[in-house]
C-alpha cells in the first residue's frame, strides 16, 4: 500500500510502463503521448538534479509554471525527495509571487519562464532566502546576468536534467528516495486565492491525497487507457487530486487550455472520456451551443429548443423514477415512482429521436467518447445541470474546499443526485450546525463542518489562523451553508462570508441569486450587492453575443456595444430578465430584489476581478466599481 503520492506512481509504473501518462503538443501543435516509464525517467532525471543543487529532505521548493507536462515530472520529483512544492499559475502578480516564496522559505524555485524570473527579481529582497531558479524555459544571458547580480543562480530544464545524468541518477535512486517518504508528510503548500485578503498557506500531506485517491475511483470510474483533458490551473488543488486521481487509475492528461476554440479542438483531437472543470466553462459550452444554435436560426433553432424542452421533461421524471432527486422530507417512493413511471414511458420516444437529431452531434463536439465532465470550485448554475442532463451528457459535481484537498463530496457516477454534490466521501464526517453550534438533522440549513482524512493540518506558520477554522474537535468550518438529505447528500446553499445583511437585519444568500440571474441568455456575470444598504443592487456584464442579435432583430441603434448596453431598450432586457428570475415565483423572498443595477462592457477577468477558479473577488469587485456601485445606492 503506497504512503506518499510517488509511491502510487511508482506502482502504477511498475504495474503498465508502456500505457500512455501523458499527452502534449509539440511544436507544430499535435498531441503527442508518453508512456509512464519515460515520464518515471524524467522524474528520476529531475530528481538527480535537485540533489545536485542541495535540495534538502523536507525542503519547500517553489513551482510557479502553468499547465505543461514538466510540471508533474517536477511535482513527483520534489515529493519524491521528501520535499514540498510550493506552487502558483503565472497569472500571480509579482507581489503575490514575493509574498509565496518568501513566507514559504524557497532556497530553490522552478519558474516557468523568464517573466517569471522578472517578477521576482522585481521584489528580490522579499525572497532572502531564494538562491536558485530553475526555468522550464530557457532565459537569455540579460537576464541570467541580472539574477546573478541579485545573487540567484539560474538554470535551465534542459540543465538540470543534465546534472542528474552527471550525477548517474537513475530510477532505482529515485525509488529508493521515494522508499523513505511517510503518509504524514507535507506535499505541498497552496496558498489560498486572496479573495478576501492576505493569501494563506494550506498545509497538505500526502495522507490528505491518498485518502481521496483509496476512495474516489469507486465513485468516478476512470480507468486504465483513458483519457482526461486538463484545462484548470494544474496549480489549483481540483486539477492537482484530478491528476493524482487518473495517475492512480493509470490513464493519461492531456494538457489543453479554457479557451473555446482551443478546448473544443482538443476534444476532436484527444477525444477524452473526461474533463474536470469550473462552473464556467460548463455554461461556456451551453453558451456556445445556444449561440451556434441562434446563427443557425429557423427551423433549426426550433426543433433544438424543442428537443431540448423535450429532454430536460424526460431527465426530471427518469430522475424521479430512479430516486435521483434529493429528498429532504420522506417523499414515498412508490407514489414517486407511479407519478413518474407514464410520462417517462410516453416521452422515452421523443427524447430517443432528440437524441438522434441533435444531441448526439453535441457529443460528436466533444470527441464521441465522453464519458462525464467532473464540476467543482463553485456552484454548478441549475439551467446549466438541467441542460446538460436533458442532452445526455453527464456532468458529476463535486464540493471541497482548498482546505479539504479539496473532496469532500462528488456525485456517484452510477446514481447522480441532481441538485446536490453528492454523498459525503466514506471515512468523512459532515455536521449541519446552526449558529449556536447544534447539529441539524437533515432538510435544514446550517453550516457545514467537517472532519476526515482530507483535512489539512493547518495554514503554515499561522496557527492563531487555523485555531479559527479548526476546533479542539478536529472539525473544520468551512464557512459554507448547507443542507443534507435523508440518505446523505448534500446541498450547498451559500456561502457564511458572501451573505450581505441589509440594513433592516434581513440576510441574503447572493450566490443563488446570481447563479439564477447568470441563468439568462442575456446574462455573463452578475454580483449582487447591498451590504448595509436599504436595497439590493447589482452589476450586470450582459452576454454580449446575445444582446448584440437581439438588438439586430428589434431594430436598436448600434453604434458601438458600450453605447448599445445605454439604450434604455437594452436596459429594460436586462431589467425584465432580472425581474423574471428574482421573484416569488422563482422562490425568492419579498427583500430579495435587485431594485437597481448596472451594466459593464468589459467581463470580469481572472487576476483582476476573478481569482483562478473565477471565484468573484467581491472585496476588489467593491473597490474597482467604487463610484458605479456608490451611484446604485443614492436616494
Amino acid at each position: 500500500m503506497a504512503e506518499t503520492i510517488p509511491q502510487l506512481f511508482l506502482e502504477v509504473v511498475k504495474r503498465q510502463p508502456e500505457v500512455a501518462a501523458q499527452l502534449s503538443k509539440d511544436a507544430s501543435g499535435e498531441f503527442r503521448s508518453r508512456p509512464y516509464v519515460a515520464l518515471a525517467e524524467e522524474v528520476a532525471l529531475v530528481a538527480g538534479g535537485l540533489l545536485e543543487l542541495g535540495m534538502e529532505r523536507g525542503e519547500r521548493i517553489g513551482l510557479i509554471s502553468d499547465n505543461r507536462k514538466e510540471w508533474l515530472a517536477t511535482d513527483l520529483a520534489i515529493l519524491g525527495l521528501g520535499g514540498a512544492d510550493v506552487p502558483r499559475g503565472c497569472d500571480a502578480t509579482q507581489d503575490e509571487i514575493a509574498y509565496i516564496l518568501g513566507w514559504s522559505g524557497c532556497r530553490i524555485a522552478v519558474l516557468e519562464n523568464e517573466k517569471q524570473l522578472a517578477k521576482v527579481l522585481a521584489l528580490r529582497d522579499r525572497m532572502p532566502e531564494l538562491r536558485t531558479v530553475v526555468l522550464f524555459d530557457e532565459a537569455g544571458p540579460e537576464a541570467a546576468a541580472k539574477a546573478k547580480a541579485a545573487g540567484i543562480s539560474v538554470r535551465s530544464y534542459a540543465e538540470l536534467h543534465g546534472l542528474g545524468r552527471s550525477r548517474g541518477a537513475s530510477l532505482a535512486d529515485y525509488e529508493a528516495e521515494a522508499a523513505k517518504g511517510g503518509r504524514d508528510e507535507l506535499a505541498t503548500l497552496i496558498y489560498t486565492s486572496g479573495t478576501t485578503g492576505e493569501p494563506k498557506g494550506v498545509m497538505l500531506s500526502h495522507g490528505n491525497f491518498l485518502f481521496q485517491a483509496e476512495r474516489l475511483l469507486d465513485i468516478v470510474h476512470i480507468r486504465s487507457g483513458q483519457t482526461f483533458l486538463s484545462v484548470l490551473p494544474i496549480w489549483h488543488v481540483f486539477e492537482r487530486i484530478a491528476q493524482y486521481i487518473v495517475m492512480a487509475a493509470g490513464a493519461a492528461v492531456a494538457y489543453s487550455k479554457p479557451i473555446g476554440s482551443v478546448m473544443l479542438a482538443d476534444f476532436q483531437a484527444v477525444r477524452p472520456q473526461w474533463m474536470g472543470s469550473v462552473p464556467r466553462i460548463w455554461e461556456s459550452v451551453q453558451d456556445g451551443v445556444y449561440r451556434n444554435i441562434r446563427q443557425q436560426g429557423g427551423a433549426k433553432a426550433v426543433l433544438f429548443k424543442t428537443f431540448v424542452a423535450v429532454g430536460e421533461a424526460y431527465a426530471f421524471t427518469r430522475n424521479h423514477l430512479l430516486g435521483r432527486v434529493p429528498d429532504f422530507d420522506h417523499r414515498p417512493r412508490i407514489l414517486e415512482i407511479l407519478a413518474s413511471l407514464i410520462p417517462f414511458v410516453i416521452l422515452a420516444p421523443l427524447r430517443a429521436l432528440g437524441w438522434l437529431l441533435v444531441f448526439r452531434k453535441i457529443q460528436a463536439k466533444l470527441g464521441g467518447r465522453f464519458i462525464a465532465g467532473i464540476s467543482g470550485g463553485g456552484a454548478l448554475p441549475r439551467s446549466a445541470d438541467r441542460f446538460f442532463d436533458a442532452i445526455g451528457i453527464k456532468i458529476l459535481e463535486g464540493y471541497g474546499l482548498t482546505e479539504t484537498a479539496p473532496v469532500i463530496g462528488v456525485r456517484n457516477q452510477k446514481k447522480p443526485v441532481q441538485g446536490t454534490v453528492g454523498a459525503i466521501l466514506e471515512g468523512t464526517e459532515v455536521q449541519i450546525r446552526d449558529e449556536a453550534g447544534k447539529v441539524l438533522r437533515h432538510g435544514h440549513k446550517g453550516r457545514i463542518f467537517v472532519r476526515g482524512g482530507q483535512v489539512m493540518s493547518g495554514y503554515f506558520r499561522k496557527p492563531e489562523l487555523t485555531a479559527k477554522v479548526i476546533g479542539a474537535d478536529g472539525f473544520l468550518d468551512t464557512g459554507d451553508l448547507g443542507v443534507m438529505t435523508r440518505h446523505g447528500e448534500l446541498r450547498i446553499a451559500g456561502r457564511v462570508k458572501d451573505t450581505i445583511v441589509l440594513r433592516g437585519g434581513e440576510n441574503i444568500e447572493p450566490v443563488p441569486m446570481e447563479n439564477k440571474l447568470c441563468e439568462s441568455e442575456y446574462i455573463r456575470q452578475a454580483i449582487v450587492l447591498g451590504q448595509d444598504q436599504r436595497w439590493l443592487a447589482a452589476l450586470v456584464v450582459p452576454e454580449e453575443d446575445a444582446v448584440t442579435a437581439w438588438a439586430k432583430e428589434n431594430n436598436v441603434p448600434i453604434v458601438d456595444y458600450e453605447e448599445l448596453l445605454e439604450q434604455p431598450e437594452v436596459k429594460e432586457l436586462i431589467g425584465d430578465e432580472i425581474a423574471g428570475r428574482i421573484s416569488a415565483r422563482t422562490g425568492f423572498k419579498s427583500f430579495e430584489r435587485v431594485f437597481r443595477f448596472a451594466l459593464l462592457a468589459r467581463p470580469f477577468e481572472v487576476g483582476r476581478e476573478l481569482s483562478a477558479k473565477q471565484e468573484m473577488k467581491r472585496h476588489v469587485i467593491n473597490e474597482l466599481y467604487a463610484h458605479r456601485i456608490a451611484g446604485l445606492f443614492k436616494d
